[in-house]
């Protein structure tokens, strides 16, 4: 059985850059990928009326899943087989959640450019929550 690769991503230039980088070095992985978004729709909903949650979550959704295609067609192209998955909750929590009970064997992530080792430390970062709550190898871009 081939190794499973699970890449979480969002629509940062973080994960522009963790996306072009990891084509780059397509020849050193296995052809297929998991491709993670995550819905953080712990914080996003609290400003908004009741009435208007649906609709923001249904419009969080289809923006989500346009991001995802258009980043699977971008590793399809360089030959990767890819799954699509979109889940809700908060990205350092469901992140490590499925790379551990789904056993992945490698975990690919970006490090916001900027962001340094004591930034981390005080407000905390999901590349730096991730990197130390998985059981499986991360690879950080």
């Amino acid at each position: 059985m081939e190794p499973r690769i699970l890449i979480p991503v969002n629509d940062t230039p973080t994960t522009r850059k963790t996306m072009a980088d990891f084509i780059a070095y397509w020849n050193r992985f296995p052809a297929h990928v998991t491709l993670l978004h995550v819905i953080n729709d712990q914080l996003a909903y609290r400003m908004i009326p009741d009435f208007q949650v649906e609709m923001v979550r249904e419009n969080a959704e289809k923006a989500a899943r346009q991001k995802l295609a258009g980043l699977a067609a971008q590793l399809r192209e360089a030959g990767f087989n890819v799954e699509e998955r979109l889940e809700f909750g908060m990205p350092r929590r469901v992140i490590p959640r499925i790379a551990n009970e789904e056993d992945f064997r490698l975990l690919v992530i970006g490090r916001k450019a900027g962001s340094g080792e004591i930034r981390d430390v005080v407000f905390g970062s999901v590349a730096n929550y991730v990197l130390h709550n998985v059981t499986c190898p991360v690879l950080l871009f």
